[in-house]
This record gives C-alpha cells, structure tokens and sequence, in this order.
C-alpha cells in the first residue's frame, strides 16, 4: 500500500492463530493523542528461510494484523494515514511499526506475522491498550426535609477507559443507588452513582465523601461533601427559671431560633396582644428590667424564613416574693460531716486496737518488755513512816502501799509478829496485785505468775516451822522500804534485808 510516497505495510483484517515464535511484547498502554510504536522481531531463524508475501504490487516480508477490541470489523483501515514502519526501509530483523495521534478506537490486538519456508507463518501479538482519565465530579443536591427517600447528593466518572468505580464514605443511615455505565462514541465510558436519605433537619451540614478509583490514577480521587437539606425555623424560648417574683430586675427571654435559609425576621407579642410597658425588645431577646404583675402573660416568639415559619410560647408567672433558699446545700455538708466523723472514728478504733494488740504482744507504755525484774507496774509496796520506836499504825514498822501510773493509792497492810522476833506480812487492802496487773490488760502467762506469788505469799502466812526466815529491818523514819516481786515470786527490798 503506497501512500503520498510513502511505504505503508500490509495490515490484512482476518484473526490468526498460529504458533508464536515472533519476539513482540504482550501489551503495550497508551493514551489518546500519543505515538505508540509496536515492535517485532524474529531472531535467530536458523534454517528457516523467509519468503516474501505480496500486498498488491509491493513485496513485503512482514504482515501486520489488527484485531479490533469490538467485533466489528471497519471496511476501511481506522488507521489509515497514522501507521509506519520504524525504520525507512523496513528491514527483516526489525519490522516494527509505530502509530501516531492513537485514538480509543486504535485499542485491540496487533499480530505481527512472518511468512517462513517450510514450517509456515509465525506469529507474535501485542494488545494495545488504550487508557483514558476520566473527568470527576461530585455535587450536593439542595433538598427539602422531608419524609422520602431523595437524591441528596450525585458523583459522575466522564470520559474514562476502562470504566471507573465510584464509591461512597459518610455516617448518615442512606443508600447508594446502582451504579449507570454509559459507554461513549470514543469507547470512552461514563459512570454516575448517587445517594439517597430521608432528609432531615439534623442532615443538615452533615458529611458525605464520594471516591473514584480508576487505573490512570495512584489512589481514588476523593470529594468530601456537606448535605444541603432546607427547613423551616426552629423555635425555642430560653431564660425563664420559674423564679420571676415581683422586684426582681434584670430577668430575660431569649427566642432562639434554627432555620435553612437562615431566619430572617424575629417577631415578639404576647398572648393577649399587648406588650407590657417595662418590656424591652431586641431583636430575639426580650428584657425585663423590673418584674410586676403586668408580667404575669404569656410570651410568643415568631422567626419566618423563605420556606416558612416557626413558634413558640412561654407562659411567665409572677410570684409575691422568691421562695425560700434550699437547704440541700446544709444537708449535703451535714451529710458529709457525718461521714468524715465516722470516717475518723474508724481511724481511731484501729490506732487503738492496734496499739493494744502490741502492748498485749510483749511491751508496755515504759517502753520495756514483759517479764522484766524491775517492771514498773510490778512495783505493789512503797514506804511509810514509821515512829522512832521501831511501830508504826497498828504496831507495824512497815506500811505496804503500791503506787500506779495513773495515781496514787495507798492500802494499809497488817504487819504481824511471828513469836522470835519474825515479821510476817499479811495483806489486807482490797486489791491485789493481780487486780492492778489485770487493770493494765496484762497477758495470761503475767497473770499466772502473780497467782503463784501470791500462793507462795499464803505459806510464809502460815510458816510454823525454826530456821531462819526473812526477817525486816527497821528504817529510819525518812527511809522508804521499796519492796519488788521477782519472776520467781521472791520479794526483794531495795533498803536493808538481812537473812
């Protein structure tokens, strides 16, 4: 085929199917408007001879097949004017051809085909895919709430190869509508979604996102959306506490008000008519600097807008004077109160108990061990005076008194005289030792050990036997006779004790 001078190869319009050993590649991509260029070889024949094919008058070696991506087949070649060899001449080893100014229609399969001698013709196909971006689009649709599902916003992919796919991201509890394909004259494609809802005056300004995903594009292109839905106004009166009392100044109402188109006039009256004299009106907030009896009505606030209008009413009653001051806020602290007192108290018990449980386990407010020789509290007599004469009260020289932390009691004891000259002592006070030691919570094993000391109190009581006993010395009369119980139950005085 020659054309304007030019050498044009052979393209023959018939599908092939034969065994490929021609080196081509298997796709090449390409986008309207650019040179594409499609090669072929066939290397290393061997001994393969290659003959020459005839396109009317020329003699060629190479054929070139289209195969449209439809199955229409034009009559007359659609690249016609548009279609070389890359080299001039076109050689055997090299018959690639290129195509300038693609169009969508050029999309489909290229089969390069070399005429061999004697295996046959060997074949290598390339398919030429064209690709196409798409043009995208996404728009709110200004509706009216309502109570029917509406298109409340579109997205559109125009003009793309292969068809995109449209997508949509919100919160709001609607439904996609199918996807509608349109394929274009240019094998170009169009899809368009939409999104539908009940709208209601909540949508309003809620978001919406559409993405389209194509393959020309690394990522969806995404369209974040604000839903337009129109309403009515709506009315609210705010400020009244139910505490307006006469006197009071400085009380207020305010008419707030929502609409879609914004609220265009505010409007207020009263129930009867008239507007109380000390009413003030400004704009949506209505004043009231000193509260009588002309307040007690009832209050209308009226705001319009293009669609329409919206009310409400707020019936105000004025009371003689203001109620009484809650005492919630004293009960609260009462209350509280209490539960830091027992809160405390708690703290308390525990100190207590527990500084108990550790006296009981070995240790005393003295500060030494249970059990000591020279404990404190095991301190029962204490001096007297005593006369010159060696007798005191009730003829003893000795007078046995004990002496605590917390005071200072003293008993009397009968000192008798045993025949020989022998001292025996005999308690008669009330209170024994042990009752002191019981007084100060001593543990059981202590309270064991001043029983035995006062069994083996009872035998030196009733001693009948000789030998020498214990025998006490009289003091001078500024000397005290610091008797102590031992461990062993032995007595031991601190002054002068012979044996």
């Amino acid at each position: 085929m020659t054309l304007n001078g030019v050498l044009w190869p052979c393209l023959v319009f018939f599908p092939g199917s034969l065994a490929q050993r021609v080196r081509v590649e298997q796709e090449v991509v390409s986008y309207p408007g650019q040179t594409v260029t499609l090669r072929c070889q066939f290397p290393n024949p061997g001994e393969t001879q290659l003959t020459q094919h005839s396109c009317e008058t020329q003699r060629i070696r190479v054929s070139w097949i289209f195969e449209p991506t439809d199955a229409d087949y034009p009559a007359k070649s659609p690249l016609s004017g548009r279609v070389s060899f890359v080299t001039d001449p076109p050689t055997l080893e090299n018959p690639s051809i290129k195509i300038i100014e693609v169009k969508m229609t050029d999309e489909g399969r290229y089969i390069c085909e070399y005429a061999t001698y004697p295996s046959g013709n060997e074949q290598g196909v390339t398919s030429l895919i064209m690709l196409a971006k798409p043009k995208n689009l996404a728009t709110t649709v200004r509706v009216n709430a309502g109570k029917t599902p509406v298109i409340v916003a579109r997205c559109e992919s125009s003009n793309g190869r292969p068809a995109a796919t449209i997508s949509w991201s919100t919160a709001l509890n609607g439904n996609v509508t199918a996807p509608i394909e349109t394929e274009n004259p240019d094998n170009t494609f169009s899809v368009q979604s939409a999104y539908m809802l009940v709208p209601q005056p909540s949508d309003n300004g809620k978001d919406i996102s559409c993405m389209v995903s194509h393959r020309t594009l690394t990522q969806p292109e995404t369209f974040p959306m604000k839903l337009v839905v129109e309403y009515p106004p709506q009315v609210k009166i705010v400020g009244y506490d139910n505490n307006w009392y006469r006197g009071r100044t400085s009380a207020y109402l305010i008419c707030q008000a929502d609409g879609n188109p914004v609220p265009t006039t505010v409007t207020w009256r009263t129930l009867s008519g008239l507007m109380p004299e000390k009413v003030q009106v400004q704009e949506n907030r209505l004043a009231v600097q000193n509260v009588d009896d002309t307040i007690n009505t009832t209050f209308i606030c009226e705001v319009k807008n293009s669609l329409g209008y919206g009310r409400d009413q707020i019936s105000v009653f004025v009371r003689e004077q203001p109620p009484p001051a809650s005492n919630a806020g004293v009960i609260a602290g009462v209350i509280l109160a209490c539960f830091l007192a027992i809160a405390l108290l708690g703290v308390l018990i525990y100190f207590l108990v527990f500084h108990n449980r550790r006296q009981q386990h070995g240790y005393r407010g003295t500060g030494k061990p249970a059990g000591a020789p020279y404990d404190s509290f095991t301190r029962l007599f204490g001096s007297a005076k005593s006369s010159k004469n060696g007798t005191g009260n009730n003829g003893n020289n000795n007078t046995p008194i004990y002496k605590g932390e917390v005071g200072l009691n003293e008993k009397t004891a009968n000192l008798g005289m045993h025949p020989g000259g022998v001292a025996l002592l005999e308690t008669s006070h009330t209170h024994t030792a042990e009752d002191i030691l019981l007084s100060r919570e001593m543990d059981e094993v202590e309270r064991k050990k001043f029983d035995e000391l006062e069994e083996e109190d009872e035998r030196y009581d009733h001693f009948g036997g000789g030998g020498p006993i214990l025998q006490l010395r009289p003091h001078d009369d500024d000397l005290d006779d610091d008797m102590e119980s031992q461990r062993d139950g032995s007595v031991i005085s601190r002054t002068a004790v012979y044996v």
